[in-house]
């Protein structure tokens, strides 16, 4: 049966349609998807299109689409069908959303270039989509991984670029990094190891600033956060296992519950881990010049994550077990340095060992993935890569006031984020 697809007009408030340029955009019904359709109010017909992605936030509006349809591009934000819903994801299956959209996009008319956009949790999103799109089902069937994809991942159509909006790792190498590995028990928060416990000051915890943790604690508990979800693993595959032999309580799925799986992750608080790159790197400084240097985030210290890790709403992950081993599992030795990267299909790096297409990584100077995008640039096996870092930038692009050392020092990033992305794609495409 052939998907249905609906397009209508989209309203949005007034205010928001007098600062943008694309004043009308227009629904578009996939099944089960969603996205809104943006093009530029004036100039030539765009030639190329950019769909916008994340596995479960909302990209119908927003920085992406609205500054790239001024900058003369078609723009389609994309929903997928797991959005606002963490939970139910069945991560594989998210590319088919994205195969719907592409599809779209290669309709409409004067389009001769397809690009993916993928930021955050969009960035194993669309690399975990061309990499299958470009190697087939036996990279996401491979026998390493966790969970593997159905054959319905067959003959994705693939895209002609994709541009990373400070990518992160995968949300299973997040997951490995955020647990707690103090927990005893797991099924009673309140049993903690002290000699793991990152929120005792004895070990470098400051609530009221920069936390500072020896090398040795730091690789103590980095092993840890690895044997306990490489112990989750073996629990969930177990519970697998029942359903399989109709010994599990339920004959298709089951909850599954990590205390602590949130809010433990030691960068947030010690900025010396993961501090920048590690070589010279291409800054977008916010005057619009590019600099080539040793890159330092100028990020802040998240501050109340002792409460929030011991909380039920907060550090808790209320998952199923097949959306813990599709999305947030990953094998590991140390949650930093020892991660099997191919073990998920939610992972980045491994993904863009497989893919070929020009691709543009970005990381934001006011955030933590810095070091990660350049692992990510370094393992890409793409030659037409780029790689550059926009000053001050929060994950989502606008300026990182609270990082400011006077009023208004990362007050372009918005403009200078777009402005290269809209270079980097003419000059291609």
């Amino acid at each position: 049966m052939k998907r249905r697809i609906t397009v209508c007009s989209l309203f949005f408030y007034a205010s928001a349609v007098a600062a943008f340029a694309q004043s009308n955009p227009t629904f578009v019904q996939f099944r089960p998807a969603k996205a809104a359709l943006y093009k530029p109010d004036t100039g030539p017909a765009p030639k190329v299109a950019v769909l916008v992605v994340h596995s479960t936030g909302n990209t119908m509006s927003g920085l992406p689409t609205t500054e790239l349809a001024k900058r003369g591009f078609m723009v389609l934000g994309l929903n997928t069908r797991f959005e606002n819903n963490e939970a139910a994801q069945e991560w594989e299956n998210i590319a088919l959303d994205i195969k719907s959209g592409v599809e779209f996009l290669r309709k409409q008319p004067g389009i001769t270039k397809v690009l993916l956009f993928g930021g955050s949790s969009g960035g194993p999103t669309v690399s975990f989509y061309q990499a299958v799109a470009e190697k087939g089902v036996a990279f996401c069937q491979d026998s390493r991984k966790l969970t593997k994809c159905s054959n319905d991942l067959a003959g994705l159509p693939p895209v002609d670029g994709i541009i990373f909006r400070d990518a992160h790792p995968g949300d299973s190498v997040n997951a490995v990094r955020h647990i707690n590995p103090a927990v005893i028990d797991e099924s009673d928060p309140r049993k903690i190891d002290p000699e793991l416990d990152p929120f005792d000051p004895r070990h470098g915890y400051n609530p009221n600033g920069p936390s500072h943790y020896s090398v040795e604690f730091r690789q103590k508990y980095f092993k840890a956060q690895s044997e306990r979800m490489n112990d989750l693993i073996l629990g969930a595959l177990e519970k697998v296992r029942l359903i399989g032999i109709r010994r599990d309580l339920y004959p298709d799925n089951d909850a599954f519950i990590v205390v602590r799986g949130v809010g433990a992750r030691l960068r947030d608080i010690d900025l010396d881990i993961h501090r920048g790159t590690l070589k010279p790197q291409k800054l977008l400084k916010n005057d619009g010049t590019i600099a080539t240097q040793i890159v330092e985030s100028v990020r802040r210290p998240v501050r109340g994550l002792r409460e929030e890790n011991a909380s039920f709403s907060g550090g808790t992950q209320f998952l199923t077990l097949k959306s813990f081993l599709s999305t947030y599992a990953i094998r590991s030795t140390d949650s930093m340095d020892g991660i099997d990267e191919c073990s998920s299909n939610n992972s980045t790096r491994c993904a863009l060992r497989n893919i070929s297409v020009p691709i543009l990584l970005t990381g934001m100077g006011g955030h933590y993935f810095i070091r990660d995008n350049e692992i990510h640039y370094e393992a890409a096996a793409s030659r037409d890569k780029d790689y550059v870092i926009i000053e001050g930038a929060t994950h989502g692009i606008s300026p990182c006031t609270e990082c400011e050392t006077s009023p208004g020092q990362y007050s372009n990033s918005v403009k200078n984020f777009f402005d290269y992305a809209q270079k980097w794609i003419n000059a291609r495409f």
